[in-house]
């Protein structure tokens, strides 16, 4: 079976080449470049990747192809990452250059290569469930819970899925440093890449700025509705910031709570204002429901309804106890057991049944 291995230069997609490899598979792995804007800067480490890549590949044995999908990422994911921060709502990249790219332009490359499969150095797993003669395929949770990335995978279909392999889901990050080691590969210790997909970890403020033009506006009190400063634009802040709000406290009478730390907490983007609350437990940073609109269901058909599930509202936080207590082709309804903190539009929120990830949708 020929497999195509998406590379990107890191420990884990050299990993998941030489798992493959070892286990008999016939493995090609490639290079994607995505960005091309300022690919001499700084931040931007798509030529030592290559040089990082090439090496793994000479060291397991395999062929690479290096293919240029920056037209791809312009028009369907940076495009639309602008138009998102343009509407003052915060969007995940890494979601949509998931759909879009890794296992949309990617894979349709490695089909017209001759690929059965494609893998990638993703944290999850996929599961073949039979059932009345019909096979589905789910995605699973990775077995390193600290790791799982089925967060991010969340708007794949069964078509992907079936052509999918996640050679990482079963194993540790720990173990996977260890065994790119033990098999000489001299990124076994490399650091993880963060930042924004394919572009990397850069002053974000300042990125945004050479495509969308600043506009200032009032920073005000939820609380009292008083102006104490200004923004340079809404789609520099989302909900729960609290570095960067250029706010200190309020000065007054000694009372409980004054200068506690100020949080963005509402966008108003029509008054183009920033409303702010002080405390991280203020009630306007919890709310106990939401709504989700662009909805993927992963099997194809939606989940029951006041039925019991979890769902992550964003990626760094633990699963919490859920139902959803509407749902349509539109949009959905998600009523939490508790109170969820900085619920923000843009995000995705991401349903889980068990260690099964159902799909989801964008906070609205």
């Amino acid at each position: 079976m020929k497999v195509v291995v998406g590379m990107s230069g890191g420990v884990d997609s050299s990993v998941a080449a030489l798992l493959l490899k070892q286990q008999g598979y016939q493995v090609t792995g490639l290079f994607m470049k995505n960005w091309e804007d300022d690919d001499d800067d700084e931040y931007c480490s798509t030529r030592q990747d290559l040089v990082d890549v090439a090496s793994v590949c000479d060291v397991i044995g395999i062929d690479l192809e290096v293919v240029n999908f920056s037209k791809e990422y312009k028009d369907r994911v940076f495009a639309d990452f602008l138009r998102e921060y343009e509407a003052g709502r915060t969007p995940n990249p890494d979601i949509l250059c998931n759909s879009e790219i890794k296992f949309k332009a990617f894979l349709d490359h490695a089909i017209q290569l001759g690929a059965d499969k494609i893998a990638t150095g993703h944290y999850a797993q996929v599961r073949e469930w039979h059932n009345d003669g019909v096979t589905r395929h789910q995605l699973m949770k990775a077995e390193d819970g600290t790791k799982d990335q089925s967060y991010f995978l969340y708007r794949l279909n069964q078509a992907q899925l079936s052509k999918t392999l996640f050679p990482l889901g079963h194993l540790y990050k720990r173990e996977v440093r260890q065994i790119a080691e033990q098999a000489g590969l001299h990124v076994f210790d490399k650091k993880d890449s963060t930042g924004i997909c394919f572009i990397g970890e850069r002053p974000f403020r300042e990125f945004l700025m050479r495509y969308l033009p600043t506009k200032p506006g009032e920073i005000r009190t939820l609380d009292g509705d008083k102006v104490i400063g200004e923004h340079q634009g809404l789609m520099y802040h989302t909900i729960g910031q609290r570095k960067g709000l250029h706010i200190g406290g309020i000065k007054g009478n000694d009372v409980a709570g004054e200068h506690d730390a100020w949080y963005a907490a509402v966008k108003d983007v029509k008054k183009n204002v920033l409303y702010v609350v002080q405390g991280h437990d203020h009630p306007a940073l919890l709310k106990e429901r939401l709504q989700a609109i662009d909805l993927n269901w992963i099997s194809g058909d939606a989940p029951r309804t006041h039925w019991v599930y979890t769902a992550k509202p964003r990626y760094r936080t633990p699963d919490a106890p859920c139902e959803i207590e509407a749902i349509d082709a539109e949009r959905c309804e998600i009523a939490f057991a508790a109170p969820q903190w900085a619920l923000t539009p843009g995000q995705s929120v991401v349903v889980y049944e068990s260690r099964v990830c159902l799909g989801g949708g964008i906070i609205a």
